[in-house]
């Protein structure tokens, strides 16, 4: 089972990484994802013969429940820009949103590193 997660796991990155190089497309062919994913529940519900008000309350209790519900909708990243009062991205200056990224670089490679001397230090 766990080479089967490690195989997905890599494909996707490969795929993203691919993608991310394409907005337009990746953005295309998550949306044409999405539709059919929703679709196909929508199908299997009927089938089932699930009522709407049923599946209405049943999806929204399962996804406060994963924690799914506020950021889904909302974005995690404007709830915590609003926590902490931060601007809209349309309002920072091209110098700011740089800023930010390589705060997020340096701090991915400083977590990659605490991350690999954890991993060394558990093979000793």
């Amino acid at each position: 089972m766990r080479k089967v997660v490690v195989f997905f796991d890599k494909l996707e990155d490969r795929i993203r990484g691919f993608l991310s190089h394409y907005p337009i497309l990746y953005a295309f062919i998550a949306g044409v994802a999405i539709v059919s994913f929703w679709r196909g529940v929508w199908e299997v519900s009927d089938i089932w013969g699930i009522p709407p008000s049923v599946s209405l309350l049943a999806g929204f209790l399962i996804m406060i429940a994963v924690g799914v519900q506020v950021t889904e909708f909302l974005g995690s990243r404007i709830i915590i820009s609003g926590l902490r009062g931060d601007k809209k991205l349309e309002e920072k200056t091209l110098k700011e949103i740089e800023g930010e990224e390589m705060f997020l670089h340096d701090l991915k490679k400083e977590v990659d590193h605490i991350e690999k001397m954890m991993e060394a230090r558990e093979n000793k």
